[in-house]
């Protein structure tokens, strides 16, 4: 089996509880499940010590097979895989789960989640009728896991639609994120909340929950900050002096320059234009830990909104058919949108949740021997404390 280990892992927030992130409180779960309706299942692969890879499966709502969700995409850079994007950005609906996983694992995740939908969702002739473009997403992980291996599988896929459930979100080594490595710290999956006050429809008052999970797998060491320190300098800095032991020389190895997928969800009722800006505002995030959307970095941010339910569009093989809707006579739907003359708040709850949920991947990844004998530290919390604790107690 492959070797993880690192005593005394905890969130940020546990680490370093005098630290703000943002004016908005987090969720009861500071997680995506958060959000009403959200599930998530995760998953990790671990056979053996070349293997470390895994799933990370997201149910925009437990009827997803039923309605659509508005979603939103923005890539900040494009070295990556997002399937049934093209989808998402010409109607702006989201009408499948959400997997993330391994480079290597993309045909495996859309089968998965067709095979899931013929084995449930068939009619006695065996013909489904759900109109889904699987959307499946992913991070390299090929420093810790033989990618020749294959190790995900549909079943895997069908396994985490089935089990996705509403409890927080492990982190660290976890899911999609198993094996991957952030700022050269172990990284993976993450995740974090914000919980913004406003007004419903009618005016009267209301919560609404951004939600965030990432599969963090970018970033140089130097480039690493928390809460606006530069630690990561700082610690190489220290290692160059020998203050601390030198770093594992296989975490100096070349390689590619890992990706970032970042999933924001609401119940915030927004249209798909008003999704694609949120899907920005991960960038800023992103940029407050360090990262700077590098060339070979695939940069991927995706947000829908659980506010409006939206029929699946009528699809039938049986001849003789006749649908209940015709699609030459036009007939609107009300749903409510967001103004966007309020909209800052949810701008910013996405941003803080999003630099969060990396500092969770880091602070919660553990140590990892993979492939080839590789290792890959953890952040040292220790020297969290130490670094970040000291410059804020004496702001």
């Amino acid at each position: 089996m492959s070797t993880s280990t690192s005593s005394g892992r905890a969130r940020l927030r546990d680490v370093l509880p005098q630290l703000q992130l943002g004016k908005w409180p987090t969720g009861e779960l500071n997680s995506i499940t958060d959000v009403p309706g959200v599930l998530v299942h995760t998953q990790s692969i671990r056979p053996d010590a070349d293997v470390n890879t895994g799933v990370t499966t997201i149910l925009p709502r437990p009827d997803w097979f039923k309605y659509s969700s508005h979603a939103g995409i923005f890539r900040f850079n494009g070295c990556g895989e997002l399937t049934g994007s093209h989808w998402i950005e010409e109607t702006g609906l989201l009408t499948s789960p959400i997997v993330l996983t391994t480079t290597s694992a993309i045909g495996d995740g859309h089968r998965g989640i067709l095979e899931y939908a013929f084995r449930y969702h068939a009619n006695d002739e065996g013909e489904m009728g759900l109109f889904i473009f699987p959307v499946v997403t992913e991070t390299f992980d090929g420093f810790l896991s033989d990618q020749s291996r294959f190790a995900v599988t549909p079943e895997h896929i069908v396994t985490g639609i089935l089990n996705a459930g509403s409890e927080r979100v492990p982190e660290g080594n976890t899911g999609g994120g198993t094996g991957m490595i952030c700022h050269r710290f172990k990284g993976g999956t993450g995740s974090s909340s914000r919980v913004v006050q406003g007004f419903d429809a009618a005016g009267d008052p209301k919560a609404y929950t951004v939600g965030v999970l990432v599969q963090a797998n970018y970033g140089s060491q130097e480039n690493l900050h928390i809460g606006g320190v530069p630690i990561g300098r700082i610690i190489k800095s220290k290692k160059a002096s020998g203050a601390v032991l030198p770093e594992d020389t296989t975490a100096k190895e070349a390689r590619k320059d890992g990706s970032i997928i970042v999933v924001i969800a609401t119940d915030v009722p927004l249209l798909p234009i008003q999704l694609q800006r949120v899907a920005k505002r991960a960038t800023v995030g992103l940029a407050k830990v360090g990262g700077y959307g590098n060339n070979t970095s695939g940069d991927i941010f995706l947000a829908f909104s659980t506010a409006s339910k939206i029929p699946f569009q009528e699809l039938s093989m049986a001849p003789g058919t006749s649908l209940t809707k015709d699609p030459y006579r036009p007939r609107p739907r009300a749903i409510e949108m967001l103004d966007d003359d309020s909209i800052n708040g949810v701008f910013e709850a996405a941003a803080d949740a999003t630099e969060e949920a990396i500092y969770n991947a880091l602070c919660m990844a553990e140590s990892t021997t993979g492939f080839k004998g590789r290792t890959v530290e953890a952040l040292d919390l220790d020297m969290v404390k130490d670094i970040v604790g000291r410059r804020l107690d004496v702001l």
